[in-house]
């Protein structure tokens, strides 16, 4: 169950998936994909698990795809890239894939890829002071599931997308739809819970039928191939390069996440 990256636990017939990287901000890597799969699969493979709630160890739910998982050097192979790639948008997609209903309970942080995915969950629960964004822009990558736009719009989306703004408010975010709702500080998990009990509580098969219908209906307006095709030009951002992508990468590759963070970041003060 690579316990040190996810949790898995039951309480009833909800099954509860913790990201467990505290000390990275639950920034989530290749041994966390890998873990929220077999997470994933246990779930979907229990019949008394009806709903399945994810949620973040530590002082954040999570900071996103983890920048320095490429730093081996696999992030130079275009095939290598390409295959990371598409796992992240997998394992994206199993959240809004599955047969079981999915709920994000979020707090303090949920950022690029990790607002991927409690994006793809079903419902999102928030702490009160939670932030929310995608700042990919700033560092020269693509977006890996782009579903936002089909939940939020066309113009919201692009307002969030294009400017990279991380520091979307969890109210904002409530009122793009990007969440369901918003609670005091510390109360997202219990609350996320108890919304689990009341689906656990309906019929089991109304419940997976009526969510695969308002999926299909998704599907049936281009989602999935609109997803697709995004990746494609995700996985072309992420293969390019620019005298800045380099320079960021190069900083990323010898002195960590946080000095290339803080150089981009004192680039555009100076811009």
């Amino acid at each position: 169950m690579s316990p040190d990256t996810v949790k898995y636990e039951t309480r009833a017939q909800t099954s509860i998936i913790t990201l467990n990287r505290p000390k990275k901000l639950n920034a989530i890597n290749g041994p966390m994909v890998s873990g929220l799969h077999r997470a994933l699969d246990m779930a979907e493979a229990d019949e008394d698990i009806r709903c399945i709630v994810l949620n973040g160890a530590g002082r954040a739910f999570s900071s996103g795809f983890d920048l320095s998982a490429g730093d081996d050097g696999a992030a130079n192979d275009p095939g290598s890239l390409r295959e990371e790639l598409i796992g992240d948008f997998d394992i994206t997609m199993r959240f809004w894939d599955s047969p079981k209903v999915t709920i994000a309970a979020v707090h303090t942080y949920c950022l690029g890829g990790a607002m991927e995915i409690a994006t793809a969950c079903d419902m999102t629960i928030a702490a009160r002071g939670c932030r929310f964004g995608a700042p990919e822009v700033k560092f020269g990558s693509g977006i890996v599931s782009l579903i936002l736009p089909w939940l939020i719009g066309v113009k919201q989306a692009k307002e969030l997308l294009l400017t990279g703004d991380d520091r979307v408010p969890a109210r904002r975010a409530l009122d793009l739809g990007l969440i369901n709702k918003v609670v005091p500080e510390g109360g997202h998990l219990d609350e996320a819970l108890a919304v689990a009990d009341t689906i656990a509580a309906n019929d089991p098969v109304a419940v997976q039928l009526t969510k695969r219908a308002i999926n299909r209906s998704c599907d049936i307006m281009g989602l999935r191939q609109a997803l697709k095709e995004a990746l494609e030009l995700g996985i072309e951002v992420e293969a390019s390069e620019t005298p800045e992508s380099k320079v960021f990468n190069e900083i990323l590759k010898t002195r960590g996440t946080k000095a290339a963070i803080q150089w981009r970041e004192a680039r555009l003060k100076r811009d």
